[in-house]
């Protein structure tokens, strides 16, 4: 039998005896089964494992974050802005591990007429550089502005401004910019920056989802994280809006056309990542028995545990000094 998270989700373990039993369940299959894309699977959900009991370094790591808020407080004093951050949930990224498969063998196949290899169905889930993710969310309050101004337009023009200085802020303190790995650059990022950033204000995702992305090496810990950039009304499309709703049934209507186009026993590695992330998409959030953890139905959630949407590891909120009326 194929292991699955939806399996350990309801014996009352914690989030890290589920990552324990979970990954080393997983692993032991691999193994028995020479089965690659399973063991990447495995070592994968071992990284989050390692954030989760091993995170002394993260205070160390969000202070040299913190002193961006600095620079953004001394620069844009008129802007409000928030400064978050996160461990990613253990059930966002069991979803992006079997989507992530799902997606490239589908797209890899509809291109070539062929099935990619397993090292580079491995190379998909080693692209999963959001374990840990520091969201910068800006906005211009309303009497900061005069009339006949486009608030849209001015946000865009000091979002991108933010983006282009922090490449160079955060090198400077030990963290390395890596590559996005697309070919599709940035119109409005500046050009010494393009090949980091990933660009979905200008191209949204279907869902509408809008964002600027980028990754670091964190050279002191060894750890990869991701930074995003967005406006207040961007941030209430991914969390509030249709990015976050309205996109569960097309969801099920894209992965069910994938299905077809891929026929079950055609491709083992698609039929596992597709048979998981479906049934993730069948879980009854009420009935989970995880410590800290609580749900009256999928959408009313307390979780105390990073299990289905993150663990905070910097919530900040600054107010410039103009919202907190010291003026």
């Amino acid at each position: 039998m194929m292991n699955m998270l939806n399996d350990y989700l309801y014996k009352g373990d914690t989030v890290v005896k589920i990552l324990h039993n979970y990954s080393d369940d997983l692993k032991k299959s691999a193994i028995c089964n020479n089965n690659g894309v399973d063991l990447a699977h495995s070592n994968c959900l071992l990284q989050m494992l390692g954030l989760l009991e091993h995170n002394d370094f993260l205070t160390g790591q969000s202070q040299k974050i913190r002193e961006f808020y600095k620079y953004m407080a001394d620069k844009y004093p008129f802007l409000a802005f928030t400064f978050k951050g996160r461990i990613k949930s253990l059930i966002r990224l069991e979803e992006k591990i079997n989507g992530n498969i799902v997606e490239y063998i589908y797209n890899y196949h509809c291109e070539t007429g062929e099935y990619p290899s397993e090292v580079q169905i491995k190379n998909q889930i080693g692209r999963i550089k959001d374990l840990i993710a520091y969201r910068i969310v800006i906005s211009l309050p309303q009497c900061h502005m005069k009339p006949g101004d486009d608030r849209g337009e001015l946000e865009l023009g000091y979002l991108y401004e933010i983006a282009d200085a922090l490449p160079d802020f955060l090198e400077e303190r030990g963290f390395e910019p890596e590559e996005s790995g697309i070919d599709d650059r940035s119109e409005r990022i500046e050009d010494r920056f393009k090949t980091y950033y990933r660009d979905y204000i200008e191209k949204p995702n279907q869902y509408g989802y809008q964002s600027l992305h980028i990754s670091f090496f964190d050279n002191i810990s060894r750890s990869n994280i991701e930074v995003q950039i967005r406006t207040k009304e961007m941030d209430d499309t991914a969390e509030i809006g249709p990015a976050n709703h309205l996109g569960y049934e097309k969801r099920q209507e894209k992965e069910r056309a994938r299905r077809e186009k891929i026929p079950r026993g055609e491709n083992p590695y698609f039929d596992d990542a597709y048979d998981r992330g479906m049934r993730l998409q069948e879980i009854d959030l009420s009935r989970i028995n995880v410590n800290m953890f609580g749900a009256i139905d999928n959408t009313l959630i307390n979780d105390g545990c990073g299990l289905y949407r993150g663990r905070l590891i910097l919530p900040y909120e600054h107010l410039s000094r103009f919202q907190n009326d010291l003026i």
